[in-house]
């Protein structure tokens, strides 16, 4: 899903871009709608698991690996505008920080994990849970197929652009400047790593977190789910779970745990599809040659802090692969509280001038 630079021309990347920046614009403008000062450490918490999720690759049968993204769990709860953003830092420190993405393609990542995916994830959501009680299971079954479908169709999205590259850009002989994969191959790989196993993790990360706020935290739930009516019986047993468990113990015991567990991501054998270095790419097609503007581009961006997640040295893998984590988790959690932070306080100061100059003009 981390496109990297080189796959993509820079005329693809600049359309990723000029999609990309208004849909951050007002995402900015809108998540105060969902988000209010009190669930900022809840946006930042959440866009911290997005980064850890995306952390865990999962071997797929193809020899491939693959990731969830997490999107679709946050949109359910905080809403989709919420999520471009959570994701969007992400997918930036990933990049800049680890070298996990382009910084050229930046954009087209944020398109296709950032945006598509929530959207879609959400839409489908709401659209299955439809009336349904809060606590009723319709939901944890809308939140499995929502982050299913959310991801495959961001993966759908990436073999398109992966596959348009060789018949929009190559030389004068028909070489390809950019991803050499076809349509019929890119498409093909991606839906294959996220139809199989990618989009059943993303489905299975937002069930089993519904599934568990509706039996101990509701509050959490309620926040994106304004009006939905609640079981009453199912509701006063929930708050008798909540105060034995502890919501905020647990999140936080969870996210100890994924961190300590993120090491896990290296058992993955094999390379995400489209993601290979310009040599092992060359390699791994038989290429005579690297394609011109992949080999250009590959290597735009070299100022990461753990190339690959990993020490520079390349000793230490699993050391390194745990400090990158809480690294991570730390920077894109600030981040995004910081954001969020500004943009209820710019909006509530923003309100209060509003009132008070319709005040002054009611006196006058």
């Amino acid at each position: 899903m981390h496109i990297p630079d080189g796959y993509l021309s820079p005329q693809t990347c600049a359309a990723g871009f000029v999609v990309a920046v208004p849909v951050l614009a007002a995402a900015a403008a809108r998540v105060n709608k969902r988000v209010k000062t009190r669930h900022v450490p809840t946006l930042a918490m959440l866009s911290a698991v997005c980064f850890l999720i995306m952390m865990f690759n999962v071997p797929i049968p193809d020899g491939t690996t693959a990731h969830g993204v997490g999107a679709a769990l946050i949109a359910i709860l905080l809403g989709p505008w919420a999520a471009v953003i959570a994701v969007s830092v992400a997918l930036g420190f990933q990049a800049l920080l680890f070298g996990d993405g382009g910084v050229l393609a930046y954009g087209v990542n944020v398109v296709n994990m950032a945006i598509v995916l929530p959207f879609v994830a959400y839409g489908l959501y709401r659209l299955i849970s439809g009336s349904a009680h809060l606590t009723s299971p319709r939901r944890v079954v809308a939140g499995f197929l929502a982050g299913y479908a959310g991801l495959t169709v961001a993966a759908l999205c990436v073999g398109i652009e992966l596959g348009i590259q060789p018949s929009l850009f190559h030389d004068a002989n028909g070489a390809p400047l950019y991803s050499p994969y076809n349509l019929s191959q890119s498409i093909t790989a991606m839906l294959f790593a996220h139809l199989t196993v990618a989009g059943v993790a993303e489905g299975i990360i937002a069930a089993v977190v519904v599934a568990y706020l509706q039996r101990a935290n509701l509050p959490l739930l309620q926040v994106n789910h304004p009006g939905i009516p609640v079981d009453a019986d199912a509701a006063a047993a929930e708050g008798a779970r909540r105060r034995r468990l502890r919501p905020g113990v647990v999140a936080g015991a969870a996210m100890a745990v994924m961190v300590v567990l993120t090491p896990l991501g290296l058992l993955a054998q094999g390379t995400a599809f489209g993601e290979d270095s310009p040599d092992a790419l060359k390699d791994k097609l038989g290429l005579s040659t690297i394609p011109a503007g992949l080999n250009k581009y590959a290597e735009f961006w070299r100022k990461t802090l753990f190339p690959d997640y990993g020490f520079a040295s390349g000793e230490h893998p699993v050391l390194s692969y745990l400090v990158s984590a809480v690294v991570g988790i730390l920077i894109v959690g600030l981040v995004v509280f910081l954001i969020a932070k500004l943009v209820t306080v710019a909006t509530h100061r923003g309100s209060s001038t509003a009132d008070a100059r319709k005040s002054e003009q009611v006196r006058s």
